[in-house]
């Protein structure tokens, strides 16, 4: 299960359909409807939050957001709560600097081999980004804070900030 922290319009069209298919199963797991993935550490960010359900319903609801902007039609009746991110209400979660970095070294690596041109267009984005270099931007419900790795992540990659 891989909930970016990383803004969807920085994943190719099957790193979006994944995002959302495993972000309603972490939806699933906070409402009890799976016995599977219970412990898996991406969650942690969702249950520290008051409104587990909310939170991760804020995520969906970016994540859909960025799907109907490429004429996708992913389901908003699959969410059971939460707001749109921006909304009055809506839930938030913060983002290190260190994890954004992490995970966009980790997608800039599964994009070379499956979506040379999504790298590409990433790059060149992030190319005229300043200051360098320049920190990816988030998922909309999420704040960038100063810090390192999260303590939840299990990638491994080189872990900027360790």
């Amino acid at each position: 299960m891989r909930i970016w922290s990383l803004h969807p319009r920085h994943l190719d069209r099957q790193g979006l359909v994944a995002c959302w298919r495993e972000t309603l199963l972490a939806q699933a797991v906070l409402n009890g409807g799976t016995r599977g993935y219970t412990n898996h550490p991406q969650l942690i960010r969702f249950r520290a939050r008051p409104e587990p359900l909310a939170a991760v319903g804020t995520y969906l609801h970016g994540v859909v957001e960025e799907a109907e902007s490429r004429g996708y039609r992913f389901d908003r009746s699959k969410i059971l709560s939460g707001r749109a991110p921006g909304e009055d209400g809506a839930e938030t979660l913060d983002v290190t600097e260190g994890q954004l970095l992490l995970e966009w070294e980790h997608l800039g690596a599964k994009l070379a081999a499956r979506s040379p041109e999504k790298a590409r267009e990433n790059l060149l984005a992030a190319q005229a980004q300043t200051p360098r270099p320049p920190v990816p931007a988030p998922h909309p419900m999420m704040r960038v804070v100063p810090g390192s790795v999260e303590p939840w992540e299990r990638a491994e990659a080189s872990r900027p900030g360790h």
